[in-house]
């Protein structure tokens, strides 16, 4: 049996009759700005509604306080992929972090809760099933995690980024979506040049490869630059841990050539900045990371994407793919990257004006828009029923 919720909602004080929608997961950036982007809607929208954030350490606490979303500890173990005597220790830190998850829910008890999965979700889902709080789950990507897979039958509704993962959930209760975006990531600039302060005189590339940066991208880049800043602009977001080493690199390859003013390189690129360069770019090079996918869709932009290997990410192959099936990118897999594969690829979107338009209106069709506004509404319809 289940314990009764009703002596706790009998000793609600008056600010306790508030809604009260709590967010669990986001170990990364990929699942954590979606989650920002559900609590930015309703903190606009129904600013009395009381939002929490359970986890461990948040991937961005100053969010969290920009959005009025409380943090709450909670521990949770990771689960790897790979042997590690740490996989013992987290056995345990989930095991205790369930408990700790069942005593901090009960205390606040959020009338539902918003799962971006990940690890970080896990005990607090199996705690919200104890306690019988309903669960609407989002996974991103195009296969389901593990903590997807295990936590699926808690989720009262689930929605999905990808028609390929819907068969990994029960039809009755899964949509297609999108993923939620933050408003800044769409704000369309009319000169996105002027904002970023750069020429308009080439075609410019974006290149991400994430809030840490991709060794492998950055280093095809870096061996390209001699023939690519003869034609085209390039802003190159390499990682924090990297742009100090690349940039040195860089001056050393291309010495006194002219052509070192066409190259921008940043470690990381702050979030109201993504907008312009999205808008600004003739193409973007990116890894799969389906947030980053759905925030290129959103402006409209060709995309050559390089997944991480499959050995390491179970996620980014099928992702890439998944996203590229309509026409919107092409998809380079890192064994078979080179210089001049590269090279040729940008060549050809660029310069061929029909391949560029298909492309363009290929990612406009993928953008999937209104997610994180969905996700506010039935989050808010499912609070009302059940406060």
């Amino acid at each position: 049996m289940y314990p009764s919720i009703e002596p706790l909602r009998k000793s609600r004080d008056t600010l306790l009759l508030r809604m009260r929608i709590a967010f669990v997961g986001g170990a990364s950036g990929g699942h954590f700005y979606p989650l920002i982007a559900v609590g930015e809607v309703l903190h606009a929208s129904s600013p009395e509604t009381k939002l929490y954030y359970f986890g461990p350490s948040p991937y961005q606490r100053q969010l969290l306080e920009e959005y009025g979303i409380e943090y709450i500890y909670c521990p949770a173990g990771k689960l790897r992929r790979y042997f590690s005597i740490q996989n013992l220790f987290d056995i345990f830190r989930s095991f205790f972090g369930v408990f700790i998850a069942i005593w901090k829910l009960y205390v606040i008890y959020p009338d539902v809760i918003f799962s971006k999965g990940s690890y970080t979700a896990v005990p607090i889902l199996f705690a919200a099933r104890f306690l019988r709080i309903p669960v609407v789950m989002h996974e991103s990507d195009s296969r389901p995690g593990r903590a997807s897979k295990l936590t699926k039958g808690f989720a009262k509704y689930i929605a999905i980024a990808y028609d390929d993962v819907a068969p990994f959930f029960p039809k009755e209760k899964t949509a297609l979506i999108g993923i939620p975006l933050r408003k800044e990531i769409l704000v369309t600039h009319s000169d996105p040049f002027g904002e970023l302060g750069i020429p308009n005189d080439k075609p410019f590339i974006y290149v991400t490869g994430g809030s840490q940066g991709a060794e492998r991208i950055n280093n095809i880049i870096l061996r390209s630059l001699g023939q690519l800043l003869t034609r085209y602009r390039i802003f190159h977001q390499v990682g924090d841990a990297n742009v100090t080493d690349l940039s040195l690199a860089a001056k050393a390859l291309l010495q006194e050539s002219p052509y070192l003013a066409n190259y921008y390189i940043v470690g990381s690129v702050p979030s109201h900045t993504v907008a312009a360069l999205l808008d600004a770019a003739a193409v973007v090079i990116t890894r799969a990371g389906s947030t980053t996918l759905f925030e290129i869709a959103a402006h409209g932009k060709p995309a050559i994407i390089i997944p991480i290997p499959e050995e390491i990410s179970h996620d980014q192959r099928t992702n890439a793919f998944a996203y590229a099936r309509n026409g919107a990118a092409s998809v380079i897999e890192e064994k078979n990257l080179t210089t001049n594969l590269l090279i040729e690829e940008i060549d050809t979107i660029i310069g061929d004006p029909a391949r560029f338009a298909t492309m363009s209106a290929a990612a406009k069709a993928a953008a999937l828009p209104g997610a994180a506004e969905k996700i506010a509404n039935l989050l808010l319809t499912i609070a009302k029923d059940h406060a």
